[in-house]
């Protein structure tokens, strides 16, 4: 049964950010001394069993949750997340946690920018304008003409694109499936791909290590039970911009347990992405 408690939806959002940016430090630290790809494939392991039993309770049945008539789409969905995740910790690994969630935070622009060729929605002249404000601070945090411009530095790029695509496509199957379904769907398929991966980059891992994982596996699950209940009591439009949090406290996490640096350019650039994002969707929010 859902409800309207925008508080309540609010602090709870709060909650999620804070679990998740927890869940990346984890990552940053255990992909650090092993492969990404196991770590990731390690976490899909935890995550899949956690989405069988919510989507299955949901749905009255696994087979109910399973259930599709764009199993193509849905698939791709669930690929192209386990994908992202990837590419994004491998972020955090070569870039740190500061600089790869001031450049990911861009990705509800690019929805806002796909959402025309994608689902066929209309962008007006604010919402385009905010979107260029956005890609300004993009750049101004990437610095291309700096002469020391590392190709690392768009590793968060290239995974705010792939998980902008993920949430457009996610809306695109909400017209037919059941958010229990896409849920099934997102990490039972991504849990193939990363075991498909991870499985031939296996590396024995310490006790510590393990206990680490386990932690890191436990914060993943949490995050998503917090962020379903957190659109279960309040509208996403009312809560969204609270997402943004996760930059706040990823970035003071990464400065504490890593020693990372907050450049005045990062510092300027996640101001004008953050800005741009929260005016595209109280936009959002007025047309709807």
């Amino acid at each position: 049964m859902t409800r309207n408690d925008t508080k309540l939806g609010i602090w709870l959002m709060v909650a999620t950010t804070f679990v998740f940016s927890v869940q990346d430090v984890i990552s940053r630290h255990l992909a650090g001394e092993y492969n990404v790809y196991m770590i990731v494939m390690i976490r899909y392991w935890f995550f899949a069993a956690f989405v069988i039993a919510i989507a299955g309770r949901q749905a009255g049945s696994i087979a109910n949750a399973a259930r599709t008539k764009q199993p193509l789409v849905q698939g791709f969905r669930g690929a192209l997340l386990a994908a992202e995740i990837m590419v994004m910790v491998a972020g955090f690994v070569h870039l740190g946690l500061v600089e790869s969630h001031a450049v990911f935070a861009c990705y509800p622009l690019l929805i806002a920018a796909l959402s025309g060729p994608v689902l066929g929605e209309h962008v007006g002249w604010r919402r385009w304008t905010a979107i260029g404000v956005g890609f300004v601070g993009v750049l101004i945090i990437l610095q291309p003409d700096a002469g020391v411009f590392s190709p690392f530095a768009v590793i968060p790029l290239i995974a705010a694109l792939m998980f902008a695509l993920y949430g457009l496509l996610t809306r695109y199957v909400a017209r037919r499936d059941t958010a229990a379904t896409s849920f099934f769907w997102t990490g039972t398929v991504g849990c193939v791909l990363a075991t498909a991966i991870g499985m031939w980059f296996w590396q024995a891992m310490t006790s510590p290590d393990w206990i680490w994982m386990a932690i890191l596996c436990v914060a993943g699950a949490l995050g998503h039970y917090l962020l379903i209940k957190t659109y279960e009591v309040a509208e996403a439009s009312a809560v969204q911009p609270f997402a943004y949090l996760q930059l706040l406290f990823a970035s003071t996490m990464g400065i504490m347990v890593f020693g990372e640096s907050l450049r005045t350019n990062v510092i300027l650039g996640a101001g004008l992405i953050v800005a741009a994002g929260i005016f595209t969707l109280i936009r959002a929010r007025k047309k709807g």
